[in-house]
């Protein structure tokens, strides 16, 4: 298909050619709950692509590459705005700054008319570049996982067993090289052939996970209880929160469980300032028959600071078992280089008072240190987007992990359900079953091969679920060797840069101009003789 020449002149237009770069690089966004149109994810790099490898020049594919990257994080990350306000726009530009490598590699790999060998290699370099993006700005510091490419695939079997492979990272890479392969299809006639072979090697990538992968061995099941409140707002929100999750836990008695689970700042006192709190909790505990995992989200009596807290209760009051979050919302629960960036609070909801960090992961058995007890591993809020801390515990001996959060500022937006689609990611990685609580939810409970066991708790819902959950033994491929899709992507872009300068150091030498070759006719000002 011919494009009319008035769309070209348009995009000759700094300008005109800036605001389609953002627009082509929000569209992967809609593969991500809510839209979650899992299948774009595969081709919505190809349009951005385009339009960066006909730059004119590398510093304007960079530009591309970074304003694309800019309407990327505003698009997945837009449910902040209600927080961040015009804060978030500011963030987004400054990490898309990311993104200007990956435009300068696309132009270069794939700009012009590249040779079938170049385009060929661009199916490997172009998402190990990508994959370095995601990988940076996983950093705690810079907001964590969220939106990585691959978690689109949550709901898709044959990308889940790609990630128990090779956790989120493999997936990234399997979905960036399919944009690629597409778009070498599209604009390089004489390198569809090996684009087209890459594409069938991905597929066949997945075909072989999903044949060989080793699954999980079952050994047993547990029967856990998710409770969620719902909104609940106001000066005494805390204290109906608690009383909400209490009349709702109590509804559970007799159902044979062997865990309740609260969600994120269920809790909003210190149980050992609070003695009636925990008098209480033993109380459900008791009636219920099982443990209660509460989150306390307060001043610690023992140390300095507030601490947000998954805290077991058991019959006799607390068990003793407490993780401490370890990674915090950047702004939401602290704010980087406060005395730089202190005057986000005055902009937005950013955090007032930094939360203090844990400094350990925690695997809780449950009952009383049981010899054959539920090994429950805890998690809270968006440290479930961190594939590492989850394999941790697996390796620690979890057979249940668990993530307690709270996204009701984010209510009528697509966060909630983004949230709980990694818990499906985390299933897949490790083999084990996922419970994701929350406190207005969306509350989802997943198996260990990521799929979806009973129905998720909505953000129009105000009660208490029970799932039967399948127990597990054996390790996942990702779980025994980590991140290997990443050092492999590493390996790729070595080996790319040591290519490209084995090429600069052998091309000859321009030879220097001599002098001006005097003519037969000479000139005006110096006639020849």
């Amino acid at each position: 298909m011919r494009i009319p020449v008035g769309r070209w002149e348009r995009l000759s237009s700094p300008w005109w050619r800036g605001a389609t770069a953002v627009v082509l690089g929000a569209l992967p966004a809609l593969a991500f709950p809510a839209p979650s149109l899992w299948w774009f994810a595969y081709v919505a790099l190809v349009p951005w692509m385009l339009l960066i490898r006909s730059a004119p020049t590398g510093r304007r594919a960079a530009l591309d590459g970074w304003l694309g990257g800019t309407g990327f994080m505003v698009a997945a990350h837009h449910w902040l705005m209600p927080s961040l306000h015009v804060f978030i726009v500011v963030l987004a530009a400054l990490l898309a700054l990311l993104w200007l490598p990956w435009g300068w590699l696309v132009r270069s790999m794939l700009g012009g008319a590249p040779s079938a060998a170049r385009a060929t290699a661009a199916l490997a370099a172009l998402p190990s570049g990508w994959l370095m993006v995601e990988l940076v700005r996983s950093w705690e510091g810079l907001g964590g996982p969220w939106g990585l490419l691959g978690s689109s695939q949550w709901q898709v079997a044959p990308a889940l067993r790609v990630a128990s492979v090779g956790g989120v990272w493999l997936v990234s890479l399997l979905v960036v090289a399919v944009n690629t392969g597409v778009t070498v299809l599209v604009a390089v006639p004489t390198a569809r052939t090996p684009a087209a072979a890459g594409v069938l090697a991905c597929t066949l990538l997945a075909a072989a996970a999903w044949v060989w992968a080793p699954r999980p061995e079952q050994t047993g099941r547990a029967r856990i209880a998710v409770v969620q409140p719902g909104i609940i707002d106001g000066a005494d929100g805390a204290e109906r929160r608690f009383a909400r999750s209490e009349t709702l836990t109590r509804e559970l008695a007799g159902q044979d469980l062997d865990l309740v689970i609260w969600g994120e700042s269920s809790v909003g006192e210190d149980l050992a300032r609070r003695p009636d709190l925990a008098d209480r909790l033993a109380a459900l505990s008791r009636r219920v028959g099982a443990d209660v995992l509460v989150n306390v989200d307060a001043r610690r009596s023992d140390r300095p600071g507030i601490f947000k807290s998954s805290v077991l209760v058991g019959p006799r009051g607390p068990t003793g078992y407490r993780y401490d979050k370890m990674r915090l919302v950047p702004f939401g629960e602290y704010v980087p280089a406060r005395s730089l960036l202190g005057w986000a609070t005055s902009v937005g909801k950013a955090a007032s008072e930094d939360r203090m960090r844990g400094t350990r992961p925690v695997v809780m058995v449950l009952p009383d240190d049981a010899a054959d007890g539920l090994r429950v591993g805890p998690l809270v809020c968006f440290e479930s987007a961190f594939p590492d801390m989850s394999r941790k515990l697996t390796r620690g001996g979890a057979q249940l992990l668990v993530t307690q959060s709270a996204t009701s500022t984010f209510q009528r937006s697509w966060a909630p359900e983004q949230h709980a689609s990694l818990a499906a990611l985390r299933a897949a990685e490790n083999g084990r079953p996922v419970a994701h609580a929350t406190l207005t939810g969306v509350s989802a409970v997943y198996g260990p091969e990521g799929e979806r066991i009973g129905s998720p708790l909505g953000t129009d819902r105000s009660e208490a679920a029970v799932y039967d959950v399948p127990l597990t033994r054996g390790s996942t491929w990702y779980v025994r060797a980590g991140d290997w899709a990443v050092h492999g992507a590493l390996a790729v872009l070595a080996l790319l840069c040591a290519a490209e300068g084995t090429r600069l150091f052998r091309q000859p030498a321009r030879r220097p101009r001599g002098p001006h070759a005097r003519t037969a006719h000479g000139s005006a000002a110096r006639p020849g003789r």
